[in-house]
């Protein structure tokens, strides 16, 4: 195990006994969202983070009007009902439970009283990836890759469209939300495409797009 994965592992488990003992205490702690991410679900946790997927932008499939945010350590999806009009780059913080939704793991506050919107956060890049390692490690990070659409696209009303994509390291589907109007009538079978999204799961990993400018064709 590499020296930092000790030390996570470390600060982690400090974490989890200090959440056992002292929950509401932990609640009110800023957390590095990477260390968040760690803690058992159902644990109440802060984090703050630079907004990478708007409000809402993914509503036709998560059915709520959440908002995905990212630090340097880690990004997560926030699960809100309310349309709270965060932009890209918001700096927000959040107060919420760790629910696994899908296999996705998801902050969920209890009001929407619990997040709170302060300026302007960190330019987040996407990382750049191969197909084949899109997956845990990722899920929460704005990611990029770029690979050939190995199958027909398919329709899967009314959430979106899938779109699996291969570098030749292993498929990962690209699901476009209908809520984020991409259009993919140009998208074919064979095209070479680069992908940019939040990297996410929905019983399997996956890639959401935001933006029209997420998917661009390759020549």
């Amino acid at each position: 195990m590499a020296r930092s994965s000790r030390t996570h592992a470390l600060a982690a488990g400090i974490l989890l006994a200090a959440s056992l003992a002292f929950a509401p205490a932990l609640s009110a702690l800023v957390l590095p969202i990477g260390l968040a991410r760690h803690l058992p679900l159902g644990t109440v946790v802060t984090v703050e983070g630079s907004v990478t997927v708007p409000s809402g932008t993914f509503s036709s499939s998560s059915f709520d009007e959440g908002f995905a945010i990212q630090d340097l350590t880690g990004g997560i999806y926030v699960s809100v009902p309310d349309d709270l009009g965060l932009g890209l780059r918001a700096q927000v913080r959040a107060t919420g439970q760790l629910v696994d939704s899908f296999g996705l793991l998801t902050l969920v506050p209890a009001a929407s009283t619990d997040v709170h919107a302060h300026g302007k956060g960190l330019p987040i890049v996407p990382i750049f990836v191969r197909t084949g390692r899109v997956g845990e490690a990722t899920e929460g990070l704005l990611v990029q890759v770029v690979g050939t659409i190995v199958a027909p696209i398919e329709p899967d009303p009314p959430f979106g469209t899938k779109v699996e994509v291969d570098d030749g390291s292993g498929p990962i589907r690209v699901f476009v939300n209908s809520s984020t109007t991409i259009d993919v009538s140009h998208l074919a079978q064979g095209q070479v495409v680069s992908v940019v999204g939040f990297s996410s799961q929905f019983i399997d990993a996956e890639i959401d797009p935001r933006f029209p400018s997420d998917i661009v064709r390759r020549h």
